[in-house]
């Protein structure tokens, strides 16, 4: 059920967890993993090696597609997070970062352009931007499907660490913000100079569950300053702390700082970003202690976040 993997990282199988029952004591341990590192492989997950592959297959037949195909579906355009976005678009290290040099495509909840929601404005309520091959989308909605429900799942192990009442962060993500980003990383001689030099990434939302394609070059920031690497774990996923959750835990757990090693070949990731409702108040949690962060909603925390990491499209021509 636990072992270390190897500079620190944990692995834990949720099938026991899933199941209802919990006699190895998953909950409490990811927490230790939580409050540690900020980041544990997840095995024995339920999501189906068939699909896995599938999504990492599609992806990389997406970003082969020409760009002047691709630029369709510019991310720039939504206001709801959706949508590609090409070399150059997304800057590393916030508004005044380098350009970078990967692609990525973004889908949240597949509303229809009439869903009162969409017809009403409310924040991150759109239609997706699909590329024009029905297996593309029905295998990411299908994953979309699949990765929501796990992510609920966490979040009640994470109820159930935290000591709160079951259920309590269900009402927060019954509709929620969250993100599928599908990401390509070219070969980059430069950033492997470069990326000594640039600040760490923390992911936004309360959970991050990440899908590679083997190659690894994930590395994450222990607390003394260390950047160490993390193994892929045949079969598993990797899950990161969010800002969102540390906001929530007050502190309790730790939003891990990150970054992606110079690419030797070029790179396919999948990442799910368990973002809360978008009228969900993220505050910290009675009984924590002082305070460490004001309350913010959920859309707007994520806006202010995003604004910080898209160039704008008047700026990029």
């Amino acid at each position: 059920m636990f072992q270390e993997y190897r500079f620190m990282t944990t692995v834990l199988d949720f099938r026991l967890h899933a199941s209802g029952q919990d006699p190895a004591h998953f909950s409490q341990q990811m927490g230790a993993a939580c409050r540690g590192l900020g980041l544990f492989h997840l095995t024995e997950h339920g999501i189906p090696a068939r699909l896995l592959a599938d999504v990492l297959d599609r992806s990389a037949r997406f970003f082969a597609l020409p760009e002047e195909e691709k630029a369709r579906l510019d991310i720039r355009q939504s206001q709801a997070n959706r949508g590609w976005a090409g070399p150059g678009v997304e800057l590393r290290g916030g508004r005044y970062g380098r350009p970078m040099t990967k692609e990525s495509y973004s889908i949240g909840l597949d509303l229809r352009s009439d869903d009162p929601r969409v017809r009403a404005g409310e924040p991150f309520r759109g239609s997706n931007l699909w590329p024009e091959d029905d297996l593309f989308r029905d295998v990411m909605r299908d994953y979309y499907k699949e990765m929501l429900g796990l992510g609920r799942g966490l979040m009640r192990a994470v109820e159930r660490d935290l000591d709160l009442p079951q259920g309590f962060f269900q009402p927060h993500f019954t509709e929620p913000m969250a993100t599928l980003r599908l990401s390509y990383y070219p070969a980059d001689p430069w950033f492997a100079e470069a990326q000594g030099d640039d600040p760490p990434q923390f992911d936004y939302g309360a959970l991050t569950l990440v899908l590679g394609d083997g190659r690894g070059g994930l590395q994450v920031q222990t607390s003394s300053g260390q950047w160490i690497d993390v193994p892929e774990v045949p079969g598993s996923l990797i899950v990161m702390v969010g800002d969102g959750l540390m906001r929530w835990s007050n502190d309790q757990y730790r939003a891990v700082p990150h970054r992606l090693r110079s690419p030797a070949r070029p790179r396919h990731v999948a990442a799910f970003y368990l973002d809360p409702n978008p009228d969900s108040l993220i505050a910290p949690l009675p009984g924590t202690g002082a305070a460490q962060y004001a309350p913010i909603r959920a859309a707007e925390y994520l806006r202010a976040r995003l604004d910080e990491t898209y160039l704008p499209m008047a700026q990029s021509r």
